[in-house]
């Protein structure tokens, strides 16, 4: 009876975590149109869009956290104006390239002590006019034009490790194509870091020709 009792509060945890996650993600998502669905992947077109974004040093893992608490600061009233503005997915993390590094060879490698650019997304009611300024110095307004990227979805953990290995796989399936890459790949989140895990939405995107 003991065991019975102990299955249905876990069932009715897991439950209410779920419904949870749900509505906790339910926020705008960046726009985007897919061109063609290949194998593993897909290629999609984005829109000229808005973001705020820092520049974090340390391993992926820490600047990602990190990151991600300075930007919210703007976006929970950390501005001019003192206002609050709507969280969008995804949230994303890209390894910053030194100019001297070409451009047409994605870097996968990441050190310890290396710049990670994190991002999110503005909601499309904004415009650069519209935005209040950041009073954080570390947080950037950017307005980034139309890109094409290819993108693969993933699941359940984040860590360093598993975005390394579908970075390296989407690299490889694209090579495979004979797709063009440009600069390094992008780790994209769509939930808070409280989300189930099996409701979790990870992608790996890169800028292709």
């Amino acid at each position: 009876m003991t065991t019975f009792i102990f299955l249905i509060i876990v069932i009715i945890i897991i439950v209410l975590w779920s419904v949870w996650g749900y509505f906790s993600s339910r926020v705008e998502h960046m726009d985007y149109k897919v061109v063609k669905k290949m194998r593993g992947y897909e290629i999609r077109e984005y829109p000229a869009h808005i973001v705020a974004q820092t520049t974090v040093k340390g391993k992926y893992e820490e600047a990602l956290n990190i990151g991600f608490m300075i930007v919210a600061g703007y976006i929970f009233g950390g501005n001019t104006k003192k206002q609050a503005i709507a969280m969008t997915a995804p949230v994303t993390e890209q390894k910053e390239i030194s100019e001297k590094i070409s451009m047409t060879s994605p870097v996968l490698a990441t050190t310890e002590g290396g710049s990670h650019i994190i991002s999110f997304g503005m909601p499309r009611s904004y415009t650069l006019e519209t935005l209040p300024e950041p009073t954080d110095q570390r947080v950037r307004i950017m307005q980034i034009p139309a890109k094409k990227f290819a993108s693969l979805k993933f699941s359940w953990s984040r860590s360093a490790g598993r975005v390394k290995k579908m970075e390296t796989k989407l690299i490889s399936d694209l090579a495979k194509d004979k797709i063009k890459v440009v600069g390094s790949p992008v780790y994209a989140g769509y939930n808070a870091p409280w989300t189930p895990p099996w409701m979790v939405r990870n992608e790996i995107m890169v800028e292709v020709l």
